[in-house]
């Protein structure tokens, strides 16, 4: 069963405080690609804030969930410093490190975990700039 955004939304009220969320979903979200309107931006849904995670473990989680937590159309996370991801689909949902959309939530991460290993390259240095502090 699909997690969608209302359910974050309500996992963000439930627990303010949360530090670490795993998340194990390999159903795709069914109302990613309806939450916004990419020509003009538009949003239909509110963003979500997690003020105190600051390990996000989604590597066993369909790219939506990637989707959903870095792009901060849906999702605000300003304390993430550990993320444990698939590279594959970390790579594609931040269009190889130069997607705008995606790239705010990833600028205090000083760990990526994953289980292929990290390809490090001048994009992914300027996107995860606390990487390499």
């Amino acid at each position: 069963m699909p997690f969608e955004h209302e359910f974050f939304m309500r996992v963000a009220r439930s627990f303010p405080l949360l530090k670490h969320l795993c998340i194990w979903n390999n159903e795709s979200q069914k109302l990613a690609g309806l939450m916004t309107f990419p020509s003009d931006n538009c949003q239909l849904h509110s963003i979500i804030e997690y003020p105190h995670l600051t390990i996000l473990d989604i590597k066993f989680s369909h790219a939506d969930y990637i989707e959903e937590f870095l792009n901060e159309t849906k999702t605000f996370v300003p304390c993430l410093t550990e993320f444990e991801v698939f590279f594959d689909d970390l790579k594609a949902v931040t269009k190889d490190f130069t997607r705008e959309e995606t790239r705010r939530n990833c600028s205090k991460v000083k760990t990526i975990s994953t289980i292929q290993g990290v390809v490090h390259s001048k994009d992914l240095c300027l996107y995860f700039p606390s990487l390499y502090k």
